[in-house]
């Protein structure tokens, strides 16, 4: 059996001896391990994934004891995440999860697609997915973000991806599922807002348009980036262009993300990430 365990805690001398000796006295063997230290926070940080078999709650257990008061200890079984995805009108990001789903790509099942809008039911159809509508149009946040939760308490799942979802959610909404909760957004130098941002970067001359992957915290588009990426444009691209590059990028930087996440490659720690 493959377990991946993280364990992210205050530094101190002896750490990995400490850790070293309860994996060994559980009979386990390592397969992977990496371990990092942030100076400027004094935090240590340790991935590694152990073969044999284990009694996991106890083993945790026996870690905590051993750790410092500030540790955080994460063991679990090796698994396909389950996703519920979010989703508006554009069909990129939900369409490269569900083709690499499909595929056996993406480590993760997907157990539903919740919309706002009807236009994308057709195209989740495809891929044998439950799409469930919460119509938005004349409903107030509130009333829809209660909709949409009612919908989301049918399912078990690991994470909520936002594939384009267009609607800002509420700090109520966002603390039902603290650090479960992924987006992808478009980034530019400068930053434009609104409507049609790729017509509005075009109009400005932008050089470079790229995507972000974060967590959703209370403060929207501020959570823990998890990945970034960019890529060049110029004076021969019309904004449909700047467009489709964009949505290309963001097709990669989500794909990426998710995949650090579900194979528990990410630790959060206030506003940041660190990541193997």
């Amino acid at each position: 059996m493959e377990y991946i365990l993280k364990v992210s805690c205050d530094d101190e001398k002896g750490l990995i001896l400490r850790i070293s000796e309860i994996v060994v006295k559980n009979g386990l063997n390592y397969l992977s391990t990496n371990e990092f230290v942030d100076h400027e926070n004094h935090r240590f940080y340790m991935r590694a994934v152990l073969d044999g078999e284990l009694e996991v709650k106890g083993f945790v257990n026996t870690l905590l004891a051993f750790l410092p008061r500030s540790a955080q200890v994460f063991c679990e079984e090796s698994r396909r995440k389950n996703i519920v995805v979010m989703a508006t009108k554009e069909n990129h990001c939900l369409g490269d999860i569900l083709i690499r789903e499909n595929s056996g790509d993406l480590n993760a099942n997907v157990l539903a697609v919740v919309a706002n809008h009807e236009d994308l039911r057709e195209f989740a159809s495809k891929f044998d997915v439950p799409f469930i509508c919460v119509p938005s149009d004349g409903v107030g946040r509130e009333e829809h973000e209660k909709m949409v939760l009612n919908e989301l308490k049918k399912f078990n799942f690991d994470y909520l991806i936002l594939a384009k979802y267009m609607r800002i959610l509420s700090s109520d909404f966002v603390l039902n599922y603290e650090e479960k909760i992924i987006n992808i957004h478009h980034s530019f130098l400068p930053a434009f807002i609104g409507a049609n941002p790729y017509k509005q970067a075009y109009e400005r001359g932008v050089k470079i348009i790229g995507a972000t992957a974060h967590f959703v915290t209370e403060c929207l588009d501020e959570g823990p980036i998890i990945t970034q990426d960019v890529v060049l444009v110029n004076h021969e691209m019309d904004w449909q262009d700047m467009r489709r590059a964009g949505r290309n990028i963001e097709k990669v930087v989500l794909t990426r993300a998710l995949d650090l996440v579900f194979d528990e490659r990410v630790f959060v720690y206030k506003n940041k990430t660190v990541i193997f």
